[in-house]
């Protein structure tokens, strides 16, 4: 049951079950292209890169009966300095409890949270098909830009990956 859940700031008690729940998803689905899961510890950078305040932020949906069920985040797009006011936002739910609303409880509260932060363009890359996160995104003001086509091999397979963009203060 995920409707006690609550959207908060991750901690790091919380990189183990962040770890799985990603894991899940490099193991089953081509969703994101990261081939090998990750070891707790070498998930620490990617967690440390995210902070309580700033453009970066990683927050967690944490349910009483169930634990952690989904998290979102707001990332660096790229590492050249003309890019920082460009975030790369990402939401995950835990295998068991999607479509159950929690991937828009995450995005709302992520984006409420941004809200006043030196942010521009919010962009988001979809690997294809996946209706119901091109569904989300678009919900939250996302709007296709293109598609990269075949960018991806994973399973054996090429993937294109659709790229949406959003202003914050919409």
């Amino acid at each position: 049951m995920v409707s006690d859940a609550i959207v908060r700031p991750a901690i790091a008690a919380d990189l183990p079950a962040l770890t799985d729940l990603y894991n899940h998803y490099i193991r089953h689905t081509p969703i994101t292209f990261d081939l090998q899961p990750f070891t707790v510890e070498g998930r620490r950078a990617w967690f440390e890169q995210h902070a309580l305040t700033g453009r970066h932020r990683l927050l967690v949906a944490d349910a009483a009966s169930s634990g952690l069920v989904g998290y979102a985040s707001s990332s660096l797009f790229r590492p050249k300095a003309a890019y920082a006011t460009t975030v790369e936002a990402s939401v995950y739910c835990r295998a068991d409890c999607i479509q159950q609303g929690i991937g828009s409880r995450l995005y709302q509260q992520l984006f409420e949270q941004l809200t006043g932060e030196d942010i521009h363009r919010i962009v988001a890359g979809i690997t294809l098909p996946n209706e119901a996160s091109v569904a989300l995104h678009e919900r939250f003001g996302f709007h296709r830009i293109g598609v990269f086509s075949s960018v991806g091999r994973k399973f054996d397979r090429y993937w294109d990956v659709a790229w949406f963009e959003r202003d914050l203060r919409i």
